[in-house]
């Protein structure tokens, strides 16, 4: 795949690629998308519904399809690039928006992977904060994103090792570079700090070099 200049998901390579390409970058992907599976079944009822904000291929319905099966969950995909949208193979209604232009209902659970730092700086807060209010009382939102540190030198230690993750999988530090170069502008880490503000208690699941995950609940 040609790594463009400016990183786009509106981009027919990248889309055509996504699937491997997300592998290469990501070692963990699959390991967290099961972990992701794991957190949906244990927080979705019966006649449950789910969002999936960023669906891109379709990765995390397509991964609970028994479970969708089983309980009649409704799933809303929401993914604003039609070229993903063409190599989409999950479940559920697809939404051909874009995320901040949509209405929400309430909902069991909503899973943002690799979403929220693609959003325009400005509006990431409020927006999570109105998601934090649609969320159901036993019902929760899985976020996975990349992440500024506090700490100056443990943020360059992260950040070699998510450089050491993507060289495991046979990823040339050329590519690497580009990479991180076409993401310049286009894709801006969530502030160590960011969830101290919602309203609802977060608990994080998962951290590898810059990303982290979190399940963020509402019980009450």
């Amino acid at each position: 795949m040609e790594i463009p200049n400016n990183w786009t998901f509106k981009n027919t390579s990248i889309a055509n690629n996504f699937e491997k390409h997300v592998r290469e970058q990501l070692p963990w992907y699959d390991l967290v998308t099961n972990a992701i599976s794991h957190i949906i079944k244990n927080y979705i009822p019966e006649n449950g519904i789910l969002y999936d904000i960023g669906a891109s291929t379709g990765n995390i319905s397509k991964s609970i399809k028994d479970i969708a099966d089983n309980r009649n969950l409704k799933i809303i995909n929401i993914e604003e690039s039609n070229e993903m949208l063409k190599k989409f193979n999950g479940i559920g209604e697809i939404l051909n928006k874009n995320a901040l232009d949509i209405k929400y209902k309430n909902f069991d659970v909503c899973v943002m992977m690799l979403t929220l730092m693609f959003f325009p700086v400005e509006k990431r807060k409020q927006f999570l904060i109105n998601l934090c209010n649609k969320v159901k009382i036993g019902g929760c939102i899985i976020l996975v994103d990349k992440v500024s540190i506090e700490s100056s030198y443990l943020s360059t230690v992260l950040s070699r090792l998510t450089i050491v993750g993507k060289v495991s999988t046979g990823t040339s530090y050329e590519d690497i570079v580009k990479k991180e170069l076409s993401l310049s502008g286009v894709q801006r880490p969530l502030p160590y700090n960011f969830l101290d503000s919602i309203p609802l208690k977060y608990t994080q699941f998962f951290k590898f070099g810059e990303f982290s995950g979190w399940i963020i609940e509402r019980n009450e």
